[in-house]
């Protein structure tokens, strides 16, 4: 067996990408299209009592010049795992990072979290004009 020293290199990856800039690729065509990006895996904290939140993150997006990184995506919204955050405060924080680093055309970000206490949560931020946004189906859990 090999020694895992402590900090797992996936510890740092996501340590970086919540502070770091996103990598991002150039838009390969000048059609008009969409993205679509769901993490079914979002975890966080709830910032009262501190037990975990579950939840999937969805990202609709035009994109302009730039397209995000998928890799870098999913560290990204990992990296909310051991924070204590509102599901308002992280849809917010997502929408507003991938306009600021993407500069898309449109953007749609869904939080369709998880029931707790009973009650279904979904949150959803838009900027700019994403018409090419088709209806999002929330999870039913």
């Amino acid at each position: 067996m090999s020694h895992i020293s402590e900090s797992m290199y996936g510890d740092i990856a996501i340590a970086q990408a919540a502070t770091e800039p996103l990598e991002k690729w150039p838009n390969p065509s000048t059609n008009a299209y969409a993205i679509h990006l769901e993490h079914p895996e979002f975890t966080a904290l709830c910032p009262r009592s501190g037990y975990p939140d579950f939840g999937t993150i969805v990202v609709d997006y035009q994109p302009g010049e730039w397209v995000v990184e998928l890799k870098a995506f999913k560290l990204y919204i990992n990296s909310f795992r051991d924070q204590r955050i509102s599901h308002e405060q992280v849809v917010n924080a997502v929408a507003d990072r991938l306009w600021q680093e993407l500069h898309p055309v449109g953007l749609r970000i869904i939080g369709d979290f998880t029931r707790r206490g009973g009650v279904k949560t979904m949150i959803t931020v838009s900027k700019g004009n994403g018409q090419l946004f088709g209806e999002y189906r929330p999870n039913l859990l």
